[in-house]
């Protein structure tokens, strides 16, 4: 056996070649025509032993920038959290990473509790009444939020707020178009969704109104405003969420939100270049039975003790696909997971205490980069992120930062033609006073 993680053995080959009745693997593509064949070699390194490759690849990683050796104010949608220790430790037990499928519920009441925990958790955070047990990422679960909202109100219109992240706009596009579903896009007005646009927008062809909170921009929603509109129509009212953030702001459900979606990410799961992260998506009461993905519920077995069972199985897996509410077949259980005991581990407190933070510092951040001679663009409340304008390319700035050993913000002008030399920049609980200070000092030099 030449690789350790390789399991078939030459004598395995030879064994399942004999079994079949061919002598050579060749043998098997016979019913390819010689044209058709590609007789060539890839242009690709040769094969190299795993010492030597490990050496490879680790020499590769090392080039790679992380939060740990440079203080990251780039956010967008993934953050630089403080992750508990013991979320690690608990995610890396066998019987949680290696669990996918609880089909079993006499076997897996470990895993279907922590679910059902994760989906608890959700609710109290986002005021809503059930959860389901985890989705790709915030962006998908975005797109079936339009989906469920088109399949309730039987309608063909989905208006979304240009301040929804870029990237879920993005993937709710790709969905609306299998389902012939218009979306419409509410310009902003000073970093906010544009209430006048939106009112004109609205009618009674719109399935939802999609929003999020806080938003791209950092900036925070009227969401009592736009839920009238929304709800005048007889629309749903979708808001997508930062769920830490509702350590601090008032929860959707509170105005009036019938779906609430988000990542989970900010929650003890780290970056990862991008993910995988793990979707949240809670809803009312009444929509209970249109969720995708899955739901955990809690039950009594017939001696009375308490279990968890899976519940409300409405995946294509499960029923036909022309009833499904959904065609994903999966979730994010281990990230749930992680999430769940990040939560647990914090507490009410921890969340409310980190999301103050993060308000706070992000405010002596704009308070500080004024100071240096930096102009911060919007004005009105906003939870750890901003927007500032610069006199150079984002990128060329950037650039400068990572020498000084910052992660700069994110170039808002590679999505917005109109925020070009702009910079999004978010503030963490992890962010020192010295690194605000620093970040401040070095934009402000490159202004004079």
């Amino acid at each position: 056996m030449k690789h350790r993680y390789l399991p078939m053995t030459e004598s395995d080959q030879k064994e399942m070649l004999t079994t079949i009745g061919v002598t050579a693997i060749d043998e098997l593509f016979e019913d390819i025509p010689e044209k058709v064949r590609f007789n060539g070699l890839y242009q690709i390194k040769e094969a190299k032993s795993e010492p030597a490759l490990k050496k490879e690849l680790s020499a590769l990683a090392a080039k790679n920038a992380n939060a740990k050796q440079y203080a990251s104010f780039l956010g967008a949608g993934v953050y630089d959290h403080y992750a508990p220790s013991i979320v690690d430790h608990v995610i890396s037990r066998s019987e949680f990473y290696t669990a996918y499928t609880p089909y079993q519920p006499e076997i897996s009441q470990g895993e279907l509790q922590a679910i059902f925990e994760f989906q608890t958790m959700i609710c109290e955070l986002t005021g809503m009444d059930v959860a389901n047990s985890s989705m790709y990422d915030g962006g998908t679960a975005l797109a079936e939020a339009a989906m469920l909202s088109a399949g309730q109100t039987k309608r063909k219109k989905v208006i979304v707020s240009e301040t929804v992240h870029p990237e879920s706009r993005d993937v709710l596009l790709t969905y609306a178009k299998g389902q012939n579903i218009e979306v419409v896009v509410v310009p902003h007005k000073n970093g906010v969704t544009d209430l006048n646009k939106l009112n004109e927008l609205a009618d009674e062809d719109t399935a939802a109104v999609i929003v999020q909170y806080p938003n791209f921009f950092g900036a925070v929603e009227s969401l009592s405003d736009i839920e009238k509109t929304a709800h005048a129509q007889k629309a749903m009212f979708v808001v997508s969420s930062n769920p830490l953030a509702l350590g601090a702001l008032t929860p959707p459900g509170k105005f009036g939100a019938d779906i609430v979606i988000g990542d989970a990410q900010p929650f003890g799961i780290p970056a990862a270049f991008g993910g995988p992260h793990c979707g949240y998506f809670a809803v009312t009461k009444k929509l209970m039975r249109k969720v995708p993905g899955r739901l955990v519920g809690q039950t009594l077995d017939e001696e009375g003790r308490r279990g968890f069972v899976l519940t409300l199985q409405a995946r294509e897996q499960h029923i036909r696909r022309d009833k499904a509410t959904s065609n994903i077949c999966s979730n994010q259980a281990l990230n749930a997971l992680a999430a769940s005991v990040a939560m647990t581990a914090l507490g009410k407190r921890g969340i409310k205490e980190i999301a103050v933070q993060n308000l706070q510092k992000a405010h002596f951040a704009k308070q500080v980069l004024k100071q240096n001679g930096v102009e911060v663009v919007f004005d009105g409340p906003g939870f750890n992120e901003f927007v500032i304008r610069l006199k150079q390319p984002v990128e060329e700035i950037n650039k400068q930062l990572f020498e000084k050993g910052i992660i700069g913000g994110y170039d808002l002008g590679l999505v917005y033609k109109e925020l070009d030399h702009c910079m999004l920049v978010a503030v963490t609980e992890l962010r020192t006073k010295e690194e605000i200070e620093l970040l401040a000092k070095e934009l402000g030099d490159r202004h004079e």
